[in-house]
Formats: structure tokens, sequence, C-alpha cells
């Protein structure tokens, strides 16, 4: 895959990222009723993959034995995650409360499927969260990741399958349905769902979008108010039924259009609403991708090394690893273990001046060309 379509993140980093919204494991911690618990839980769950909108970027595979670890004393957490096989790629984390409130960890196994102008992402692989105060454990699956227009186009990406949150201990169980774009782009974003106890009785519907954020409302006034909602909406359908006709599988997928905001319902109880984020924060990583490159070929006069194949003309590489240092600006912080800080790789048939003895990272073999 081109260097383009990546991001300078270790997919171990990327995991800690699920961490964002924590404060909703400590109010779930908290919440005397296992309704009211259900429901912190499941705007968790949501608000885990709400990093993504935007992130087109594929996070770099990490190396088997890796490891990074994130200890944040104002959030009440640490987080380590690790590479535990390299065939298939598997990443695990683990996670717990500094007030041994809670214990989230899992395993992730990324599946990717090619479906010509989409990549489709299946995050394999269970998560699992520990409430210790409440002798509880809620585990679910990730949804369905694509990234659309992987040829030409603009590049966009939604989410969309359903996710299913059990409760092992009450039989308590929260069902999320994550819309996929459809033709107009009307269902972009969207997440709809319920909670239901052991009998299967709806206890509380959950209705917003996984980019902006999640409320809930009783079953009664959600029907009720989805009732008049397909009154006003069936003559729009007629309408648009008409210009249904224009699909090409040889051209990109247009960008739809984000439709309004979330419609409150009135009533509705508000469970989440993502963090602002920063200006332009979207063209941060490209930018400093092309930051790096540029910095990286002035140092090294032009062009930069090259890498020879083993066999070829007598150049040799050794102890080839990754090193704590940054000198393209893109990878910080990422922790290794069992792996020497430095690295050394003989010159012999390497060009441009500056090559002996040079520190090198897992982003210089991927962004020169053989």
């Amino acid at each position: 895959m081109p260097i383009a379509f990546n991001e300078p993140l270790s997919f171990l980093q990327r995991i800690t990222e699920y961490m964002e919204h924590v404060y909703l494991i400590h109010r779930a911690s908290c919440q005397p009723q296992p309704l009211e618990r259900m429901q912190s839980v499941a705007a968790f769950a949501v608000s885990a993959v709400a990093s993504q909108w935007e992130r087109t970027g594929k996070p770099f595979n990490p190396l088997l034995g890796e490891t990074y670890e994130l200890i944040r004393e104002d959030l009440g957490f640490r987080f380590i995650s690790e590479q535990v096989s390299h065939h298939p790629p598997i990443s695990a984390f683990h996670s717990e409360g500094l007030n041994h409130d809670f214990l989230f960890h899992g395993s992730i196994y990324p599946k990717l499927k090619f479906w010509g102008k989409s990549v489709e992402a299946e995050p394999r692989g269970t998560i699992t969260l520990e409430l210790l105060k409440h002798n509880e454990a809620y585990t679910w699956t990730n949804p369905t990741c694509c990234v659309h227009n992987v040829i030409i186009g603009k590049l966009w990406i939604e989410q969309y399958g359903t996710v299913e949150i059990l409760n092992h201990r009450t039989g308590h169980k929260c069902v999320l349905h994550f819309k996929p774009c459809g033709l107009f782009g009307k269902e972009l974003h969207k997440v709809e769902g319920h909670i239901q106890d052991k009998n299967k009785k709806k206890l509380f519907m959950i209705y917003g979008k996984w980019t902006e954020c999640l409320w809930g409302i009783d079953p009664v006034s959600y029907e009720s108010f989805k009732k008049q909602e397909r009154r006003g909406d069936h003559l729009r359908k007629a309408k648009l039924d008409e210009d249904s006709g224009k699909a090409d599988s040889d051209v990109a997928d247009d960008v739809p259009v984000a439709q309004e905001t979330v419609q409150v319902i009135p009533g509705s109880k508000l469970l989440w609403r993502i963090n602002t984020r920063p200006p332009n924060s979207a063209q941060i990583w490209p930018a400093r991708r092309r930051s790096g490159w540029r910095r990286s070929r002035e140092k090294h006069g032009g062009s930069g090394p090259r890498r020879r194949r083993s066999g070829r003309r007598g150049g040799s590489t050794q102890a080839i690893t990754p090193t704590l240092g940054p000198p393209t600006g893109c990878m910080q912080g990422i922790t290794l273990s069992g792996i020497s800080p430095t690295a050394q790789i003989s010159t012999e048939g390497l060009e441009g001046p500056g090559a002996r003895d040079r520190r090198l990272t897992r982003l210089d073999f991927l962004e020169w060309p053989l």
C-alpha cells in the first residue's frame, strides 16, 4: 500500500484513542441501576469509534512484540497495548482505572477487504469492560469501517453494522445499528438502537450520530415521534425515487453531504457529546507527513539513501529497528520492548552523504523508494 495512505501513528497508539471519553466509564461505575449503567457503557462504545471521523489514513502495522503505554493521572487510567501476532496481525490491550474501579481489555484483528473503489475494515475481536464495584462484565465488537474512493476521488469514511453490548450478570443487552450511508446520504453517521432486559423487553431507546452525540428516550415517546415523522416523510420519498437512476461503478463515489444535525426528540436525555476538535484537525497529519519528508530529503542531500535487497552487489543490513527519536518529525511516544534504541547499517552500496552510523526508524524504510 502506498505510504500516502498511512498516517504517522502506530496502530497500538491509535487504540489508546478509545479512552478519550473515559469519563463515561467512571460515570457508569457510579450509577446504582443496571439500566443507567448500560446507557453509559453504550455511549462509551460509540465514543470509542468517534475519533475515526475524517481519519482516512491507515496506521502503521506494529512490529511483533512492540508495546505502547499511556498513563493519564488527570483522567484516572493507565493503558498498555502490545502486538501479539504478526500473521494474522493481532493487537491486544489492557487498561485499568487508577482508582481500581474498572478493567478494559480486548484484542483486535482488523480484517481488510478491497472492493475496487473502497476498503472495508472489519475489526474482529471482542472488547470487554468490567465494572469491579458492581461485579459486571460487558462485551461487544466494534462496527465495520469503510473508506471510499481509495483509487480516485476524495476519501471519505463511514461506519456500519450492528453492535450488541451484553451485560453478562443481569442479562441486559444494548443493540446499536450503525446505519450505512445509502444512496442519498440521508442515513450518514446515524446510530439507532435500544436497551432490553433479559426477557427482550425494550426499556430505553438510543439515537444520534457517532460523529456528534448520542441521545436516549423512553420507547413510548420514541415510537410516537417516529409515527409523526413517517406521515410527513412519504411525500418526500416519492420525489427522491425519481432521481435514483444514476449509479455508475466506474466513477468515484461522491462524498455525501452531511444532513442536518441530530433532531432531538422532546424529553430526550443526552448520553454523550463529542469533544471539540482543534481547527483544521483533518489537515494536521498530511501536513506533518509532508514536512517530515521534506526535512529528511534536506538532511540527506536530495533523494535520501536507497535500500538494497539482500544478495545484490554486496550490500547488507544489520539490526534494523525503530528508535525512540523522531528524526522525521512523525512518530513520538512509541515504547518498544526488547529492541535496541539504536541501529547500525553498513554503508557499502549506499549513496548519499551522512549514511554511516545513521539512526533509522520504521518510516525510513517505508518512505524511501527501492
